[in-house]
Parts: C-alpha cells; structure tokens; sequence
C-alpha cells in the first residue's frame, strides 16, 4: 500500500513539474533542481530555459544513466533569469560554489574565470588573472571567454603603455637608481616609470582612462579607434586598417563586467517589486562575497488597495526570518515601510547596485507576466469548454467534441483530384496534425467517391495505428457528401462511434444523417463559427494543396516538350532534384549523373532557349 501511495505521490509530483515547466521563459537563465528535502542537487545554465528544461521531463529514455536517476530524485525547479547567456555561465558557476550539487560533480567540471586585475602597488600594473586576491586591488570581470580579455589587455597597451615587471617602484627605489629601463622601453611599450622618465600624475591618469574602459565607459575608445582605422585606410594600410576593425568589434561586443558578479560588493540582500491591481510580486536576490548564491520570488493576492511600500516591508520580513539572512544593506527600489535596527536600505540610481535591483526586477517581471498568461490560458481553456459544451448540444454530440476533423475534396473539371483533413482540439486548430491526400480510386470530378475514398483511408489507419478517435466529423458539402461519408464509416465500424454532419456553403445549412430537414443555426452562434472556421481551415488548405499539384502537373507537361526526355526520365529527375526550380538550376555534371550527358546537354539547352525568350 505504501509503495502504492509513493507511486501516486510521485506522478503528482512529476505533473506538478511538467505544467510548471510550461510557464518557463524563453530566456537566458539558470535552473536548480531540488529534492525531497528541498535540497539543491543540480545546477545548470540554458540559452531558452524553457527549451532546456523541458527536456529533461519530455524523454522517455535517457542515454546516460546518471542523468536519468538524477531525473527521478527531482521534485521541485527553480529558475532565474538573466540577460545573456554568458551571464548564465557566471551565475551558473557561482551557484555550483555555493551548493555544491551531487550531480554537477558528477555531469560536469567546476571552472574558474579569468579576471582583469589592477594591482594596488605605485605604477599599478595591469594583468590577467583566474585567482582574485583581497588585497585591494581592483578587480574586473569575470570574464567567459579569454580571447575578450587578451583582446581588451592588447588594447590597454596600445592605448596606454604600461609597465609589466614586478619591480617594487617606490621614490625611494627610483630616487636611488636601483633600475634600469628594459627592452619594453625601447620598443615603446612602456614609459620608464622605473627611472623616473614617467611622472606618477601621468600614470595615475592612464590608470583612471583604463578603469573607465573597464567599467563600461568606452565610447571615446570607440571613437579613437574609428578614427584610427580611418586614417589607417585612407593612407593604404589596408591589414592594419582589418586589425583596428577586428579590436573595434571586440570592444564594441565587449561588457565589460558582469550584472552576476563584482568583487567589490560585499553582502547584499536585494528586493524588487511589481504589481498590478491584481497581484503584487517581488523578487529575493542573495549577494554574498560580490557573488549571487540565491533568489527567491514571493506572489501576494491584493485583498484591497494595499499600498506598495507596506507589501514590500511584508516581503522583506518574511525572506529574511525564512531565510535567516542578516545583510545589513538591503537594495530596494523605494523605500519601504519597516525599520530594522542595524539595517540600511539603499535605493541606488547608477552603477553595480543599480544593475542588481534591475536584474531582480527583471526576473519579478517575467513572473508576473507568466501568471498572467497562466490566468488567460485558464480563460481561453474555460471558453473552448464553454464553446464545445453547446456544440455538442447543437449537434447532437453524445460526448463534448474535444477532437474535431473536417474534410473538404478540390478539383478544377476532375484534374488534380486531391482532398485534405484539418484537425481542431479544444476548439483550436491543430495544424501539426492536418493532412492532405492524393485521390487514387476516382477518375474524373467524382467528390462523392472521392470523400469515400479518403475517410476509409484516413480512420482505416488510425484503426491500425490504435490512435484516439475523434468525436465529431464535418464534412464541406451537402447530402450526397454527407452520405459517401456515412457509407465509408459504416463500412469501418464506426457509425456508432463518430457523430458525423456535413455543412452546404449557400445557406450554412447543417445536415444530419438521416435527416432531410437541415438545422439552421443562428449567425451568431458560437457553434456556428466554430464549425465555419473549420470549413474554411479545410478549404483553404485543400485548395493550396491543389494549386501545388496544378503548378507540379505544369512543370512536368513542360519538361514532356524536351528531346529525349519522357516521362521515366522525368520521374528520376523529380526523384533526385524534389522540384522544377532545382532541376532548371542544376548544373550539367548534376543532371548528367542522373539521366546521362545526351539528354542532359538537351534540358540545359532547353531551358537556356526558354530564358533567352523570357528575357
């Protein structure tokens, strides 16, 4: 009995998963699997969340066995969003440090990222590194990729010579002339600070530019190398000119610290906040050590017009008691109506803050526009209920038409006889699964034969395939087409299955089997709009379809007008090439290979004349 109820728990539990997956964004983020015991077990980053998510619960075989059993222990998923995916990367990275996860040991590999480091010393050198020290230095970054941080250090050098030795440069140790310039000096690398040739207000000048570069402030960076690049064209220097462009792109794609991570932000609780007159919600981010290790978003209902600033004092105090976080600064968008002793709320406009609370606000957002589009999904399933609950009254429905299929058959004086079916579920079209069909039992225009031909066909191998049944059938056409359609249903069986009606263009007459009185239903009927929708989704589809094989027909009577070419050598070339076009556009050693070099050099001559007449 236990194992009984665990089994049920469990598909509970996965259904839960699976409809929450459905609200995911399409947007970069990160996921967090947890376990019973709420437990971070896996951490992973994804370009769409919703694409990567869902595909660890649509498979139903996993190639690899750490990920299926990692799959079953799964009972709760989290998510946040973030603006690109190389901040998934950073966040991602940061998350696996500070979980821990059993499954990412196991899946993948912890990584460390290079940083750009400005080292606190006289005439601060500047430099990669993967280990930050706190030492005050500044640090910069983490940066994802190391060709972006080659690129923007390759660019401080020209831009602003630097020193690059490790010699300790105080006034003391140059005074005494305990240096001598190296062979970065002459090649104008560096200024010789180390002698005393580069004064400290000028370095320390180079070193502000930098940092304004390293802080996103680039635009008279990009201006200089446009200009460099410029003048580097107009005098010929055409690869040097290639070179300034490739740097230029590089900057220009180039961010130049990440929205996840900054050293120099200490602890931080952040809380964002956004409403609507239904519903208010805030977002909980975790900043410890310049790094966010968590977030959290909390929904309130509005029972009456609560003002914002008491909701988000109520938020505040229920995450940080939960939570038991103890950040003496928090960032919030406005200030909110709760004093903590020892607590202050900041409020920033610009820089690292700033770009926090937009983050936080950003993952409030798409959750609210996610219960949004819940609450409207919920309407529109209410109103196809609402819809089908009358069609099946109108019609005579023993069931309500969740599955709805409509067939309608197109022939200009009996060529090209084709027919189609279109598929509604839930009063919507289905059209992944609508389908057209060739007719191959009836010469001429026979639609009564030809509706046969293609109903016995369709519901013949959906017996077969032991697919779902739909509920009702509509046929575009009046009595006789109702009753070819009657006949080939009989004939399978399932004339007690399968509610069928036709409806006639000139009234919108609804017949019924056995019925010579039509059922004329009002214009405004919602039955009625629904079976039309159906109709002219049939036609339309339909008459495409015929307008392909008219088109195909064409093209091949054409070819018939070649020497040499019959119909067999047609069949080949519409076997190997798909289309008209594609035979016309390919080459001679392309059509030799298939019908031989003789009838090839006559269709390339061919169709040379023909363009030389349409030109």
């Amino acid at each position: 009995m236990n194992n009984f109820q665990d089994f049920i728990v469990d598909v509970i539990i996965r259904n839960r998963i699976r409809e929450y997956v459905k609200t995911l964004p399409s947007l970069a983020g990160v996921y967090l699997f947890r376990d019973s015991g709420n437990k971070v077990i896996y951490v992973g980053k994804a370009k769409n969340l919703k694409k990567r998510v869902s595909s660890y619960f649509s498979k139903r075989k996993f190639d690899n066995n750490k990920l299926r059993v990692l799959v079953r222990q799964v009972r709760q998923v989290d998510h946040i969003v973030v603006e690109s995916e190389s901040d998934a990367l950073l966040l991602e990275n940061n998350l696996i440090k500070e979980y821990s996860p059993r499954y990412n040991v196991l899946l993948k590999d912890d990584k460390s990222f290079p940083y750009i480091c400005i080292k606190r010393e006289p005439f601060p050198r500047v430099f990669s590194t993967r280990n930050p020290v706190k030492d005050g230095s500044s640090y910069f970054g983490p940066y994802t990729s190391v060709y972006m941080v080659r690129t923007i250090l390759d660019l401080i050098t020209q831009l602003y010579p630097l020193r690059n030795c490790s010699y300790h440069l105080t006034n003391e140790n140059i005074n005494s002339g305990k240096f001598k310039v190296c062979l970065e000096y002459h090649i104008g690398n560096c200024k010789g600070p180390c002698v005393g040739k580069q004064k400290p207000e000028d370095y320390e000048n180079n070193i502000k530019q930098i940092k304004k570069i390293l802080t996103g402030n680039i635009r008279g960076v990009q201006d200089f190398l446009r200009e460099r690049m410029k003048s580097q064209a107009d005098a010929f220097e055409y690869e040097e000119a290639q070179k300034t462009k490739e740097k230029l792109e590089s900057l220009e794609k180039y961010q130049s610290k990440s929205t996840i991570v900054n050293p120099s932000i200490r602890d931080l609780d952040i809380f964002s906040f956004v409403d609507n007159p239904k519903y208010a919600v805030s977002n909980y981010i975790k900043v410890v050590n310049g790094a966010v290790v968590q977030s959290q978003t909390m929904e309130m209902k509005k029972v009456m017009a609560e003002d914002k600033t008491d909701l988000l004092a109520m938020v505040i105090a229920e995450i940080r008691n939960r939570e038991f976080t103890f950040s003496n600064e928090v960032v919030v968008p406005f200030q909110p109506e709760i004093d903590l002793p020892g607590v202050k709320f900041v409020t920033p406009v610009k820089g690292d803050k700033k770009r926090l609370i937009d983050l936080s606000t950003r993952n409030a957002l798409y959750y609210l526009k996610e219960k949004e589009r819940n609450l409207s999904a919920g309407k529109l399933a209410n109103k196809s209920k609402r819809i089908l609950e009358k069609a099946m009254t109108d019609l005579r429905v023993e069931s309500i038409p969740y599955h709805i299929e409509c067939f309608d058959n197109s022939n200009i004086q009996g060529t090209n006889p084709v027919s189609a079916c279109v598929v509604f579920r839930n009063a919507l079209p289905s059209k992944k699964e609508y389908r057209h069909y060739n007719i191959r039992s009836v010469t001429g225009p026979d639609d009564y034969s030809s509706m046969k031909e293609v109903i016995i066909r369709r519901y013949r191998r959906m017996l077969d395939e032991k697919r779902s049944l739909p509920q009702l059938i509509v046929v575009d056409g009046g009595k006789g087409q109702l009753g070819a359609a009657v006949n080939a249903i009989s004939e399978l069986g399932l004339i007690q299955d399968i509610r069928i009606i036709a409806i006639a263009k000139r009234l919108e007459e609804i017949f019924f089997p056995g019925d010579p009185v039509p059922l004329y239903l009002d214009k405004t009927s919602e039955t009625l709009r629904l079976i039309q929708h159906l109709r002219n989704e049939a036609h339309r589809f339909s008459l495409m379809f015929h307008r392909q094989k008219r088109s195909s027909g064409f093209a091949r009577s054409v070819l018939l007008a070649v020497p040499g070419i019959g119909n067999k050598t047609i069949e080949r070339l519409y076997s190997n090439f798909k289309s008209y076009d594609r035979i016309r556009d390919a080459g001679f050693e392309e059509l030799s290979s298939v019908i031989g070099s003789t009838r090839a050099k006559s269709l390339k001559d061919f169709f040379h004349r023909k363009n030389q007449n349409e030109l």
